[in-house]
């Protein structure tokens, strides 16, 4: 039924507790999603301050804890 809906057209929205983790959307609109998230993301990051870290060593990289 859902992807009878997805294929007329609609998109769906998929709730965990009632809050929105996933877009079921047609897949010719799947661009449209994409770079809409695309933008969202660039401009949170543009927002976050810059954090100076340091140089890791090769073993930092790849510790296995």
């Amino acid at each position: 039924m859902i992807l009878r809906g997805v294929r007329d057209g609609n998109s769906y929205v998929v709730t965990s507790h009632g809050r929105p983790v996933a877009r079921i959307i047609p897949a010719d609109r799947e661009e449209e999603a994409t770079s809409g998230a695309r933008a969202v993301l660039l401009a949170r990051l543009a927002r976050q301050d810059i954090v100076q870290i340091g140089r890791w060593t090769r073993d930092e990289l790849y510790d296995e804890r």
